[in-house]
């Protein structure tokens, strides 16, 4: 009797999951702009995973540098770290530790921050007025933010991922999610959306546009 070896089973549960994955790939037709209510139905059917997958929105936008701050009205199983900048934090950024999706900090600690412009510039963490993240009471400033993401497009590409929400949402809630981010962005400044499983194929959605 062959023995099958570790390359040899790797290759078979490959392929076993190819199969699979072509099997749910045929219920999407590539060619169509879904309305959004049906393609959030599909989105459903097309999961990979035996996991809560989360339903991601992947759109290619007008230009780069896009950046939009929303408030989802339904939990998406993903919540922002916020940091207030202190001295345990410039220690922490010393290291080039950053655990954190959003930095707020006082005017008097801002010129201590640029230090770390390279680190923080780059990921789009330093804080500025224009965002709101700098100010003097940041405890205030937290408070308000509290249950807003914001999303920007990749640095170089025109492309932004957002996660709306878990495959185990209803429907509707999902929906709700996905026209928040929509509207964040601005429906003009989006060119095409594909909404997906963590793991499975794309699906594009009718935006529709007027």
């Amino acid at each position: 009797m062959v023995k099958k070896t570790e390359k040899t089973s790797n290759r078979e549960t490959h392929k076993s999951r190819s199969k699979h994955y072509l099997t749910v790939k045929a219920l999407v037709d590539r060619a169509k702009y879904y309305p959004l209510s049906e393609a959030i139905e599909l989105l459903k059917k097309v999961s990979l995973a035996r996991f809560d997958n989360s339903a991601e929105a992947h759109l290619s936008t007008v230009k780069t540098g896009l950046k939009a701050e929303v408030k989802f009205p339904h939990q998406t199983g993903k919540t922002q770290q916020i940091r207030i900048a202190d001295e345990t934090l410039l220690k922490e950024l010393a290291k080039g530790k950053i655990n954190f999706d959003l930095l707020v900090t006082t005017p008097e600690l801002m010129p201590k921050l640029l230090k770390f412009a390279k680190l923080l510039g780059p990921k789009g963490l330093m804080p500025n007025p224009k965002s709101g993240t700098i100010g003097a009471d940041p405890k205030k400033i937290v408070a308000n933010m509290a249950g807003k993401q914001t999303f920007k497009t990749e640095a170089k590409a025109p492309v932004l991922h957002a996660v709306f929400g878990k495959l185990s949402a209803p429907t509707a809630e999902l929906e709700q999610n996905f026209k928040a981010l929509v509207a964040a962005i601005g429906v003009k400044n989006i060119k095409k959306a594909t909404i997906a499983p963590t793991m499975g194929p794309g699906i594009k959605v009718e935006l529709g546009k007027k």
